[in-house]
């Protein structure tokens, strides 16, 4: 096992910051869909945004590891780790949406979900500010948005109404 190392390009200090900041923003994320007991919550935004920096660390590693030696014709694209990471956690975040008797539920949950796969893949890349800024505005949306909702819109139950098929197609 020649090839085995526990060594990195990145400092052992770096990948903890990073796959810290990714846990507690995932988190303060989760912590806003578990307060309104939604099927994606703490455990679910944490571990999304963790494994998304865990992916993004990987990927700076391969490239650090495999993309300077050049002679062997071998090239690396961080990008696809990106692709990667967003189709994973789109497919999770598919499974929290829900459609029963013309009602769409769980479309915030899954979009939370997908966001702390971003935020994840931020926090693992390095990119910090992104990721915590993003973090922000995700607050910033989840909480007054639903108040507002809530307020101004009057929502009376929870869930997008897709239609109950009162006057919408009638025909002329």
């Amino acid at each position: 096992m020649s090839d085995f190392t526990l060594q990195t390009d990145t400092s052992l200090l770096a990948i903890a910051v990073r796959l810290g900041l990714a846990c507690v923003l995932g988190f303060l994320i989760g912590f806003e869909r578990e307060i309104k007991d939604r099927p994606a919550g703490l455990r679910t935004h944490m571990l999304t945004a963790l494994a998304a920096a865990a992916f993004a660390i990987i990927a700076i590693e391969f490239i650090a590891l495999y993309g300077s030696s050049g002679d062997d014709g071998t090239q690396l694209d961080p990008i696809r780790v990106v692709e990667a990471v967003t189709a994973g956690v789109a497919f999770l975040a598919a499974g929290t949406i829900i459609q029963a008797r013309g009602k769409v539920q769980g479309l915030t949950t899954g979009a939370g979900m997908w966001l702390a796969g971003a935020i994840g893949l931020a926090c693992g890349a390095g990119f910090l500010t992104v990721a915590l800024v993003a973090a922000g505005f995700a607050l910033l949306i989840l909480v007054p948005m639903k108040l507002m909702e809530k307020n101004v819109f009057r929502e009376d139950e929870p869930g997008l109404k897709v239609g109950d098929g009162k006057d919408e197609h009638k025909k002329d």
